[in-house]
């Protein structure tokens, strides 16, 4: 379970280091217009905005990384419930998109997280080492 925990953490962390990319170097090219259906005029218009969306989506990558790197499960759990928050905000304000491309890696992150730390626990409490 802790692989995938791992797995599922890591491909949370490359969705959003993604968005960091669209959001602050694409977002009025057609590469980030494509992605988010966006009008020329409202990219243009939005672009100081949209890099600033990035950034915050990069911080979210960023700790999902240091807490994989440090093994920090607290941590994890915590950025992985932010984004799984930021996902079910941006489906109510923006698109249902934002759903299952956010929370639902979140989430599946998190449950697997979860697991793995019981089944760590369970394993320490028969004395088998927890490896």
């Amino acid at each position: 379970m802790k692989k995938i925990s791992l797995a599922l953490s890591l491909l949370v962390c490359a969705i959003h280091a993604y968005i960091l990319a669209i959001e602050m170097f694409f977002w009025n090219k057609p590469l980030g217009m494509k992605t988010f259906n966006l009008a020329p005029e409202f990219a243009n218009a939005t672009v100081v905005m949209a890099a600033n969306q990035g950034l915050y989506n990069g911080f979210l990558a960023a700790g999902i990384l240091w807490a994989v790197i440090f093994k920090h499960r607290q941590s994890l759990a915590f950025v992985l419930t932010c984004v799984a928050v930021a996902g079910m905000y941006g489906a109510y304000t923006s698109t249902a998109k934002a759903l299952f491309v956010q929370t639902v890696p979140a989430v599946l992150a998190l449950v697997a997280l979860y697991l793995s730390s019981r089944s760590a626990t369970g394993s320490a409490r028969t004395g088998l080492a927890a490896r």
